[in-house]
């Protein structure tokens, strides 16, 4: 197995500040918890998809961080919508489903689609960096986007907890989508936070993790399967790049070869 970066890899450890609670493994006794009415409650968990091996025993891979960082003016200097998912949030559409500026899922009233075979807008021409970037890994991608997170503490962020309904109308023989994050700026006190469902769909407190989001960290979540959204403690916007990807042998080789 290879390593992309030749600078040394952060690990990961517990990340808890002065506005985020200790991991306890428990549901709070106060404040906002999805119930069986949310949305994401009904998102199907159980499919014949294939999906990456690398996520069958937790969900999510940690990758070795960037071995590049991308310039500032590739992510500050393009086109935001103001769309919001997982707090307050800007999105800077790189490639949609018809290479319009358009943050909506690829699942439109007449033209019903899965999250793949997007096509890059005219924002890719303002990040090459981020575009060869998506583009080498060799698979199938779907909606490419950075993200502008304004800052939220961890009961703020609870309330856009959330899943993920990635794989709506792809068929059940083609490969899994999940979703790919690079940070391109550095918020190490900030984290993702991810937890599995329980049996009745609901965040299962026992299975906290907590990844914390420095620049150049990178990893791979089937968002459809868990729960996630980002705490974000910093005072200034936190920028982060997404992308979806169908799963299959490629993306399997492609996750090995970038895992510390």
């Amino acid at each position: 197995m290879t390593t992309v970066s030749a600078t040394p890899v952060r690990r990961l450890s517990p990340v808890t500040t002065r506005t985020s609670p200790p991991i306890t493994g428990r549901r709070p006794t106060d404040g906002f918890w999805p119930n069986l009415e949310h949305w994401s409650v009904a998102i199907p968990r159980v499919t014949p998809h294939p999906r990456p091996a690398a996520l069958a025993e937790h969900g999510w891979v940690q990758l070795a961080d960037a071995p590049f960082e991308v310039p500032e003016a590739e992510y500050l200097d393009l086109e935001y919508m103001d769309w919001k998912s997982g707090g307050d949030t800007n999105f800077a559409p790189i490639a949609t489903a018809d290479g319009k500026l358009d943050c909506r899922g690829f699942w439109n009233d007449g033209d019903e689609r899965p999250d793949k075979d997007a096509i890059l807008t005219s924002n890719a021409l303002r990040c090459p960096t981020i575009a060869t970037y998506v583009e080498s890994v060799g698979v199938n991608f779907g909606r490419v986007r950075t993200i502008k997170l304004e800052p939220q503490d961890h009961e703020t962020a609870m309330r856009s907890f959330h899943r993920d309904d990635n794989n709506r109308f792809n068929p059940p023989t083609d490969g899994w989508v999940v979703r790919s994050w690079l940070e391109l700026t550095d918020n190490p006190d900030s984290y993702m936070l991810l937890m599995e469902c329980g049996e009745d769909g609901t965040p299962d407190p026992a299975t906290e993790t907590r990844v914390p989001l420095h620049r150049g960290s990178r990893f791979v979540v089937d968002t459809q399967r868990l729960w996630h959204v980002v705490v974000h403690t910093g005072t200034e916007p936190r920028y982060a790049l997404i992308t979806s990807f169908e799963s299959g042998p490629t993306l399997d080789r492609w996750i090995e070869s970038q895992t510390p």
